[in-house]
């Protein structure tokens, strides 16, 4: 279990950032980057609403938010399901008052070639990751919308939604979708106060992630080589540059995707010698 908590100087860091009293959805909260992001907001003042399948992560992402002084609300929820969307986000509202933003962080991946990828397979990522950011945006904007107060609203995609990758065709094309919408709906939102953006984690210890795409140390250190920086990322700094996105330190910042994947994607080579 990932029990990390929230940075003790989160409030010292992002205390002139805007987010005290603000209220945040999070979906995707009960692990990995999701969490990081949700308990780094709860450290920087926020009030946080987590939402993902699994009751008993969110709990714990709860407790986690609860000691450290936060407050948090677990909502089950399956992002596919619009209706559900639209409760998690009255359930927010109902609880706190308000919205301020949302975090598309929840998703799902798993590699094979997409020759061989069934349709079920398809559907299974696209739904979740294409779908279900487009639900929870339109459920959280049209609430900002009627609040009148502008909001941030980040999506968590990956480089290969533009440079594409092998055995990732359902994922990379759901998240270039949603680099799309972000860029459309930034426009479209804007002269409402509603800022979209998207960060592109590279490769970070993450449960979720390092059993979809690295599963063996084999390929854990195929991986690791294809990184300029030679290390993983952690969810915390994963968590302290979405805090920034979703901060007004960035309030002229809309439709931009910030990659953070240590010069993984730009290291690329094909030519010269091995980076490994």
């Amino acid at each position: 279990m990932n029990t990390a908590v929230p940075n003790t100087n989160s409030q010292a860091l992002y205390g002139s950032w805007g987010f005290e009293d603000r209220t945040y959805i999070v979906t995707g909260g009960g692990s990995g980057i999701g969490r990081a992001v949700a308990l780094a907001l709860v450290g920087a003042g926020a009030r946080v609403v987590v939402a993902g399948r699994t009751p008993e992560k969110l709990e714990e992402t709860v407790e986690l938010a609860g000691k450290a002084g936060g407050e948090a609300l677990a909502v089950p929820t399956d992002v596919r399901d619009p209706e559900a969307v639209e409760a998690l986000v009255a359930a927010g509202v109902e609880r706190f008052g308000r919205l301020d933003g949302l975090v598309n962080n929840a998703a799902g991946n798993f590699v094979a070639p997409g020759i061989d990828l069934s349709p079920n397979g398809w559907h299974a990522v696209v739904d979740i990751v294409l779908n279900g950011t487009y639900y929870c945006t339109r459920a959280v904007a049209r609430h900002l919308r009627e609040q009148g107060t502008g909001g941030s609203i980040l999506s968590v995609i990956a480089t290969y939604a533009w440079h594409g990758h092998p055995g990732t065709v359902h994922s990379a094309a759901a998240k270039a979708g949603v680099l799309a919408m972000t860029r459309t709906l930034a426009v479209e939102l804007a002269p409402l106060g509603v800022r979209l953006n998207c960060i592109a984690p590279g490769p970070t210890e993450t449960e979720g992630a390092g059993a979809a795409l690295w599963a063996t140390p084999t390929a854990r250190d195929r991986v690791l080589s294809t990184v300029p920086s030679a290390r993983f990322a952690t969810p915390e700094e994963i968590a302290d540059t979405s805090l920034f996105l979703l901060s007004e330190r960035s309030a002229y910042v809309t439709g931009e995707c910030l990659t953070v994947d240590g010069g993984q994607w730009l290291g690329k080579q094909v030519y010269g010698q091995s980076k490994g």
